[in-house]
């Protein structure tokens, strides 16, 4: 192999497409840490690293399951058949689409439903979702055709909805697209869909026979009386599949523990043959983690649940306010109050950033590491990375979500109330000397 070269080409056309900006800004971040700068960390959603305490109630009941010899077993193929059950009695009560336990099946967390549900379509077939876009989805689904991920627009202007008549242009006139994608609540807008809006999207996918896929992960936290649904409510006779799981609503993100409802795959023979294919996949792994599992009956039937969910609710609409109140009156930007999920997104009006705006680094490696890393970056990356360098507040640009717009997410998960607003307020100010340099 002297000429550095293997027999044949190996590598996916679509390798190329797996960007995740939520974690690669941890990089650069780390580097900044290495040379001394504090970090706080704006970028992942996970209520644990940023100080959430697991209720005691939960953790007794998962104690008690660790003693126990069957919880370190397999779980079946797609899932303990108990939590099954209790997940489809549960999805039943909603109203709608009727499911049993066999149209549920478990994941080693999202990301790895997310994997599977696009890496087993068809090179040609696209699934068109939301710009900006999470990048689980986005990455995935580009990865598995190969070429950039198809978006319909999410509008600022009317509170980051989805744009449906830019979405059904872009449906008509693409026929690679056979599958719809949408997140609601959304991830990184905290946007939450009203029903109409959502019966739209439902029409859309019924008159040009595509499937839907709806991540629900965030679907137990939203706190603004939004009339929305879940999209078992709305799906009517379209096949579908609904994301859910336990990570943001426990919440337990290490638990790794997600879960697909598949809606009216009776009906569609191609439909089924797809979902069959997944849960073979699965068979090659022979299960998902089994502990997480065995928990959810106990602890999402347990009467205390409802109260913790509201709870949580209640905590962070108040940290939505807070968040809106602050930066709302910085100027340059737009900010829409989040409806769910725990993100704002921070939009930066037309033109106001610039490729010599800049901010005060007082150390002279940090500095020299931040001029190594601004080369051909997008506008709104240029600021998240000077912000980065001068406070060691993290957060993503918003271009990282397949979007053309320029802003950044934060979270709404700090628990230290005094360093919430402190970053809040740092952030605002950073804003203003930025856009003033």
């Amino acid at each position: 192999m002297q000429d550095g070269k293997l027999r044949r080409k190996f590598l996916h056309d679509g390798s190329g497409q797996l960007t995740y900006e939520i974690r690669e800004i941890v990089r650069l971040a780390h580097q900044f840490q290495d040379l001394g700068l504090p970090i706080t960390w704006e970028n992942i959603g996970d209520p644990i690293e940023k100080g959430e305490k697991i209720a005691g109630w939960i953790k007794e009941i998962i104690i008690k399951l660790v003693e126990e010899d069957y919880s370190y077993g397999y779980s079946s193929t797609q899932g303990n058949p108990q939590a099954r059950e209790f997940l489809a009695d549960l999805a039943n009560q909603r109203g709608g689409c009727e499911i049993s336990a066999d149209d549920i099946t478990f994941f080693n967390g999202l990301g790895d439903a997310v994997g599977k549900v696009f890496g087993y379509l068809k090179k040609e077939a696209r699934v068109i979702g939301p710009s900006p876009a999470y990048s689980t989805h986005s990455s995935a689904e580009a990865a598995h055709s190969g070429y950039k991920h198809l978006t319909y627009k999410l509008d600022p202007d009317n509170n980051w909805m989805p744009d449906i008549e830019d979405l059904r242009k872009k449906v008509k006139y693409n026929d690679s697209i056979a599958g719809l994608l949408l997140i609601n609540p959304d991830n990184p807008t905290g946007a939450v869909y009203p029903r109409k809006i959502l019966k739209e999207m439902v029409d859309i996918a019924r008159e040009h026979r595509l499937f839907m896929i709806c991540d629900e992960i965030y679907a137990n936290i939203i706190y603004n009386g939004s009339d929305t649904a879940a999209l078992s409510q709305v799906i009517g006779d379209v096949p579908g599949i609904a994301l859910r799981g336990i990570s943001k609503e426990y919440p337990w993100p290490g638990a790794r523990c997600g879960w697909m409802e598949v809606y009216n795959q009776d009906k569609y023979p191609a439909f089924k043959t797809y979902i069959d294919t997944l849960i073979n996949a699965k068979m090659l792994e022979v299960s998902s983690t089994n502990l997480p599992q065995l928990s959810i009956p106990l602890v999402m039937g347990d009467p205390r649940y409802p109260k913790h969910l509201t709870a949580r609710r209640n905590l962070y609409a108040n940290r939505a306010e807070e968040a809106y109140r602050i930066l709302s009156e910085v100027e340059g930007i737009r900010v829409i109050k989040p409806q769910g999920a725990f993100y704002m997104t921070v939009l930066f009006e037309e033109n106001v950033l610039e490729d010599h705006q800049q901010l005060t680094i007082g150390d002279d490696g940090i500095r020299d590491l931040l001029n190594d890393n601004l080369e051909e970056i997008s506008l709104d990356k240029r600021f998240v990375y000077y912000l980065l360098a001068s406070t060691g507040i993290c957060v993503v640009p918003l271009t990282g979500f397949a979007s053309d717009k320029n802003g950044f997410r934060l979270t709404l998960l700090e628990t230290d109330d005094d360093k919430r607003r402190r970053t809040l307020h740092t952030i605002a100010e950073s804003i203003g000397a930025y856009l003033s340099s």
